[in-house]
């Protein structure tokens, strides 16, 4: 795989959903929690491609570190969209299902072997779960009618990098079915 068959195009600003007057309560809350969950998206990939550059799988880390860089240019436009010239304070403690956030996969996904079509193969679970997470909240009646919109537009924006995921996935090779058989597998002694 080379970057140019792979490339993920950065979404287009959002357009906001109320006007840039004050935005507080459970809208910036809301916010608020987006952005933790991007800046957490970034670190776990960030994470992903310092354990491939260990494992020598320089192809791997390098489609990580692309992935943490479109994350974070969710995160600016969060920022920017709030008119936040500083990140908020941490957001309210979540409960995530599972123990991750939505965009967040455990580092457990990773393997030393896998391949590019893995690495993207575990974006599009996180961006299918960020999906299901946003749209559930847009369709929560106990949910204020601002917050279930600006939630029903980013379950959109999911959906569109879950389309963008996938088609990505087509320009990458399926891996072998034997990927992970190392023929010589690390060592550990006493």
């Amino acid at each position: 795989m080379t970057t140019k068959k792979a490339r993920k195009r950065a979404p287009a600003p959002r357009k906001p959903v109320t006007e840039p007057r004050e935005r507080s309560g459970a809208y910036a809350d809301f916010m608020a929690q987006a952005y933790t969950m991007e800046l957490e998206a970034v670190q776990r990939y960030t994470e992903f491609a310092e354990q491939m550059e260990v494992h020598n799988n320089p192809e791997v880390a390098q489609l990580f570190r692309k992935l943490a860089t479109i994350e974070g240019l969710h995160a600016k436009q969060i920022l920017e969209e709030m008119g936040w010239s500083q990140a908020p304070g941490p957001a309210h403690a979540q409960q995530w299902e599972g123990g991750e956030p939505p965009e967040s996969a455990p580092m457990s996904e990773v393997h030393y072997r896998m391949t590019p079509w893995h690495a993207l193969e575990l974006a599009l679970d996180n961006e299918l779960r960020a999906e299901k997470f946003f749209a559930a909240i847009a369709k929560s009646s106990r949910t204020p009618a601002e917050v279930r919109k600006l939630a029903a537009e980013m379950a959109d924006e999911e959906a569109e990098h879950v389309r963008l995921v996938r088609e990505w996935m087509k320009r990458v090779p399926r891996p072998d079915p034997d990927w992970n058989r190392d023929p010589d597998p690390p060592f550990l002694g006493d």
